[in-house]
């Protein structure tokens, strides 16, 4: 993203979001930091915000950012078992369906506005993810299963191959 001679950063935040891929809903929260411990909190809200149902498992993916799997995140998904955790390989965020939501609302939100401060960006976010909240609808991939997958079978060789 390219600035003006006389753009000023304000600050950054971490949006921390849980995307329900039957139905589109988006569970959010910004910190300002993006450390263990705030993916920790969001984890609490998530398992908080999703009634526990016997048998029903949670299915998070997670891209490979060292927060998720510091020990202390081992334990807690240790202690709440109905949590299963699947990591997207390296350079394929892509695959997770909330990295769309994410650019999505880049384009329409971030891009389009202008923040005085971290708490306006923060507010501007979480406005966003409710008004996306009030409608939500599915991610629906415009490829084909194929096409997917023939994707991820070139990375997955490139990744193989690549003698790192």
């Amino acid at each position: 993203m390219r600035h003006t001679h006389d753009y000023f950063r304000h600050g950054t935040t971490s949006l921390f979001a849980a995307l329900n891929v039957a139905t589109g809903e988006v569970i959010g929260r910004c910190h300002r930091r993006h450390r263990h411990q705030e993916f920790l909190r969001f984890l609490e809200q998530i398992d908080e915000a999703i009634p526990a149902e016997p048998d029903v498992p949670l299915h998070l993916v997670l891209d490979n950012y060292a927060t998720h799997k510091t020990p202390k995140v081992r334990r807690w998904f240790a202690r709440h078992p109905r949590f299963h955790v699947h990591f997207t390989p390296t350079s394929a965020s892509w695959l997770n369906q909330v990295e769309r939501f994410f650019a999505a609302m880049t384009q329409k939100r971030i891009r389009r506005s202008v923040f005085r401060s971290v708490r306006q960006l923060e507010q501007s976010i979480m406005d966003y993810v409710a008004n996306h909240n009030e409608h939500p609808r599915p991610f629906v991939w415009t490829a084909d299963a194929d096409r997917i997958l023939g994707k991820v079978a070139r990375l997955c060789k490139r990744i193989n191959d690549s003698r790192h």
